[in-house]
């Protein structure tokens, strides 16, 4: 779910309290959904948060904290952290380090296995990224089994993880290429294989994936192609494979222009630009979402898609968001979970030049939609939070989960620029 080329930043070494941060008075988020909380150490740098919710009332979020662990006083920064929740986000652990490591790691993701609703798999770049990491837990993310994915002597990207059973998907950026590690031992060993190559990559960044109930894998990306000096038109692509992830058919779903400049907020050039991410409900139909814009540097809009055929045919794109025209978009979040159960959300500048976080959910696969909901509040002793929205998306994505009380858990970041130190922010329904 990145643009950006590379998501690390320069470590800010901070010292931090073994403490959840507690919320202040807040004027609340949008109907059904509690004011914003934040999560993580209370002080420190914490971004692109991941989040998955299990089938016994835990939710987790992990993140890569650039500040000292009080638990891990010599561990590399940034160092990937966990938060667990053991009652759906009422109340949240301590903090602390997943696992002990030797290097900083990057880009986490997080998911729950749907078939037993209680296996946690993560998934992390480290070893200046050449190492492409899946832990495994069984007891609800008290311990963790490592195993190296893929290991290359060029640096990977923005992984994503997918997961049905014992099939346990990774895929990244290598080379210019997407690569996909793949295990059918739930994550013990793994084999790697590239995805059906587009020519003239210069960069392919991954945004979802899903394994369907018939064990297909389905994975979402962007194409920046060498032509443009990889600054010019974007493909967004879903690629899926039949056979375990050893051959894969591609699907180009959209174009976009150049992506938005965003020097003013000190961000990488690509940081606003297209990203697609996917799911899968549990009758086997598929969702896309993804942002583009008609042409270069224009204001991007979030657009849908579902399929029924097991990603041979889609339906046309819809424009989901009420914004006006010329409104900025990105960041698309998306999560399935029933049959027809699709919600999605993304960050707009409709309350410009803040942003928010809005979300909107589908009973019925897409057909209808309720209305939007405004996810982020306000929270008093944050310069770059305001009544209206805050100043600035802070890291490559956000990510949302359905818990077992079938209510929506959302985690994002908020900075005052692309540079700045800046946090993670939590929301559930109530």
């Amino acid at each position: 779910m990145t643009p950006a080329f590379s998501s690390q930043r320069s470590p800010v070494a901070l010292l931090c309290a073994l403490v959840l941060v507690l919320t202040p008075t807040a004027l609340a988020a949008g109907p059904g959904f509690t004011a914003q909380t934040r999560l993580g150490f209370p002080v420190g740098d914490q971004w692109e948060p991941a989040i998955a919710a299990d089938g016994f009332g835990h939710v987790y979020v992990l993140y890569p904290q650039y500040g000292r662990l009080p638990d891990c006083p010599g561990c590399p920064l940034p160092s990937m952290t966990l938060v667990v929740s053991d009652d759906n986000g009422a109340s949240w652990q301590p903090p602390h380090a997943i696992t002990p490591h030797l290097s900083g790691q990057f880009d986490p993701q997080i998911v729950v296995d749907p078939v037993d609703r209680r296996t946690v798999y993560a998934a992390w770049l480290q070893n200046g990224n050449t190492d492409a990491v899946v832990a495994r837990s069984v007891d609800f993310g008290q311990s963790w089994s490592i195993t190296i994915a893929d290991r290359d002597g060029e640096d990977a990207d923005k992984p994503v993880l997918a997961v049905r059973g014992q099939d346990v998907y990774l895929a990244f950026n290598r080379e210019r290429s997407m690569r996909v590690a793949s295990s059918h031992d739930g994550g013990i060993t793994f084999t790697s294989a590239e995805v059906s190559p587009v020519l003239n990559l210069a960069r392919a960044l991954a945004g979802g994936a899903t394994v369907d109930p018939e064990r297909n894998v389905h994975l979402a990306w962007a194409g920046y192609t060498r032509r443009n000096g990889a600054k010019g038109r974007v493909n967004l692509y879903i690629s899926k494979s039949s056979d375990s992830g050893k051959t894969w058919a591609t699907t180009r779903m959209d174009s976009s222009g150049a992506p938005p400049d965003c020097s003013a907020y000190h961000c990488e050039w690509g940081y606003l630009g297209p990203q697609i991410t996917m799911a899968s409900d549990a009758g086997g139909a598929l969702y896309a979402l993804w942002n583009s814009g008609k042409s270069d540097k224009a204001p991007e809009r979030i657009y849908f898609t579902s399929s029924t055929t097991a990603g041979d045919t889609w339906s046309a794109k819809a424009d989901v968001s009420r914004a006006a025209a010329g409104v900025e978009h990105a960041f698309p979040a998306l999560v399935a979970g029933t049959a027809g159960d699709v919600r999605i959300a993304w960050m707009d500048t409709r309350n410009s030049p803040l942003w928010n976080t809005y979300a909107r959910s589908s009973s019925n696969g897409g057909a209808t939609w309720s209305a939007e909901t405004r996810l982020s509040s306000y929270i008093p002793g944050y310069r770059y939070v305001r009544s209206k929205g805050f100043s600035f998306p802070f890291g490559d994505y956000f990510e949302m989960d359905i818990d077992s009380e079938g209510h929506t858990q959302a985690v994002w970041g908020e900075g005052l620029n692309f540079r700045s130190p800046g946090s993670i922010w939590y929301s559930h329904e109530r």
